[in-house]
């Protein structure tokens, strides 16, 4: 998987320039963030920009090269921002490490989407909360239909553009507090709140200790 994404890292700003108006969405959902913070997927850091300033952030992608192309934004952010090599779908973090996590376009590009989601609610401290900026499956039945034909095309590069993340945000054991659209009902900035007990798939079993990282890329700037 992150040979696509080290194959799609000189291309991505290109193709993320179509999200630029989407940036106030970003903002206003970012502003949020508090306490220890986990970013999911940074990519090249095109959403850093949209980052408030002073705060302390982990920002993690699966992919090198999207890394590599990341840290010059990140060395411009007026606060603590570390990048991390790691998979959202194994955080090498400990149990209720985090007050905030992050996604953009995550979860529609991780190839299990409800592991995805059943580790950051590991994660994620009780009652801690979760922000998305997320495509999704649209509930008209015209768009969502469209939205399946798109798939066959664009998940040969990993993405998947009709996924029912609402449905899997809750059934990973948060609770939805406020759904806004960006754009009709198929970009939406989701919040949500870490309940107490834990859904994990079948078959998950949690860690309570963080693993060492294979690779990484730091970058602390105050």
């Amino acid at each position: 998987m992150s040979r696509i994404w080290d194959l799609r890292a000189r291309f991505y700003d290109v193709c993320e320039g179509s999200q630029l108006r989407r940036g106030p969405h970003k903002a206003a959902l970012f502003r949020d963030m508090s306490g220890r913070v986990l970013f999911e997927a940074v990519g090249t850091g095109v959403d850093i920009q949209h980052f408030p300033p002073d705060r302390e952030i982990i920002a993690i992608d699966i992919s090198e090269e999207m890394l590599r192309r990341a840290r010059p934004r990140a060395e411009r952010y007026r606060g603590r921002l570390e990048l991390t090599r790691m998979d959202a779908q194994e955080l090498e973090f400990p149990d209720d490490y985090f007050d905030t996590v992050v996604t953009s376009c995550t979860m529609c590009s991780v190839p299990d989407p409800r592991r995805a989601l059943s580790e950051i609610h590991r994660v994620l401290r009780p009652g801690g909360q979760l922000l998305m900026f997320e495509h999704v499956r649209s509930r008209n039945p015209v768009l969502g239909l469209v939205l399946d034909l798109m798939t066959l095309w664009t998940r040969w590069s990993g993405t998947e553009m009709n996924r029912d993340t609402l449905r899997n945000v809750q059934l990973a054991g948060f609770r939805i507090t406020r759904v806004q659209s960006a754009y009709l009902d198929i970009i939406l900035a989701i919040r949500a709140v870490r309940e107490e007990i834990r859904a994990d798939p079948p078959g998950f079993v949690g860690r309570t200790e963080p693993r060492r990282a294979s690779k990484e890329l730091r970058v602390r700037h105050s």
